[in-house]
C-alpha cells in the first residue's frame, strides 16, 4: 500500500540506503549508507568518477530500482516497500526523467512523445493532456515542431523535446542523467540554460553529470565515491544568490 508521511519536510529523504548487486556468488556494493535530503525548489548535481554509484543512486531516486536496505520518502510517500505497480504510479506522477540518449520514440511525433507519459494517468482528461503538451513545448521553444518526428530534429532539439516530456506532467522533481552527454558545446549550453530557467520558475532538479561546468550551475553539488557521499557543498552560484 502507498502510505503518506506527514512529518517529512523534504521532498526527497534517503536514510541509510544500501544497494548490493548479487551475481554468481559475488556481491557488489554499489551504494553504502547513503543519507540525502532534497528540498522543494533545490537544484542539485551529483558528480563522481565512472562506476562510483551515481547512476545507481539516480535509479533509486527515480523508482526504477529498489534499495537493498534503508528507507526512501518521495513527496510524502514511503517508497521503500512499494509494489511494482505502485512505484510506476508514483513515478509517472511525481518524477520527470531526462536521459542522455533522449529516448524519444521514432514513429511518434514530437507532441505524441511529450503526451505519452500523460496517457497513463487516469486523473488527466484528453483535453487537459493537449493543453499540458502545448504548455510544455512552449516552455522549451519547440511548439513549432509539434508535428515533426525525432528524425527530423537535431540532437539539441530532441533533448529539448525530452525536457518537455519530463515537465509536461508537472512532476515534483526532475531527474537528469548526463543531459548534455550526447550534445556539442553549443547545444549543451542551450539545454543547460533551459534547466536554469526551469529552476528559476520553481522546478526541483537533480542532475548526474561528469561536466564540472554543468555541476557548477546547480546550487548544491554532492560527490559520490565508491558508493558513498564524500562531499555535499553549496556551489558559488548558490552562495552568490544568498549574498
Amino acid at each position: 500500500m502507498i502510505t503518506t508521511s506527514a512529518t517529512s519536510k523534504s521532498l526527497v529523504t534517503l536514510n541509510n540506503i544500501k544497494k548490493v548487486f548479487f551475481t554468481d556468488d559475488v556481491e557488489t556494493h554499489a551504494l553504502n549508507e547513503i543519507n540525502l535530503s532534497i528540498n522543494k525548489g533545490e537544484y542539485l548535481s551529483i558528480t563522481g568518477p565512472s562506476g562510483c554509484g551515481k547512476s545507481t543512486l539516480l535509479s533509486l531516486l527515480g523508482l526504477l530500482d529498489t534499495s537493498t536496505a534503508g528507507t526512501y520518502q518521495l513527496a510524502g510517500h514511503e517508497a521503500s516497500d512499494l509494489s511494482r505497480d505502485e512505484r510506476a504510479k508514483i513515478r509517472n506522477k511525481e518524477i520527470g526523467f531526462i536521459f542522455q540518449a533522449f529516448n524519444l520514440i521514432s514513429d511518434l511525433s514530437v507532441a505524441e512523445n511529450v503526451e505519452l507519459p500523460l496517457t497513463y494517468r487516469s486523473d488527466i482528461t484528453k483535453s487537459q493532456r493537449a493543453e499540458m503538451v502545448k504548455d510544455a513545448l512552449e516552455k522549451v521553444d519547440m511548439q513549432h515542431r509539434a508535428n515533426h518526428f525525432p528524425s527530423q530534429l537535431s540532437g539539441g532539439q530532441q533533448q529539448r523535446v525530452a525536457v518537455a516530456r519530463a515537465i509536461a506532467g508537472n512532476p515534483s522533481i526532475i531527474l537528469a542523467d548526463e543531459p548534455t552527454g550526447n550534445l556539442d558545446s553549443k547545444n549543451a549550453q542551450v539545454v543547460m540554460s533551459l534547466l536554469d530557467r526551469l529552476h528559476d520558475q520553481g522546478a526541483t532538479i537533480c542532475m548526474v553529470t561528469h561536466d564540472p561546468r554543468s555541476a557548477a550551475r546547480a546550487g548544491r553539488t554532492i560527490e559520490v565515491f565508491d558508493g558513498k557521499i564524500v562531499s555535499d557543498q553549496l556551489t558559488e552560484k548558490s552562495q552568490a544568490v544568498v549574498l
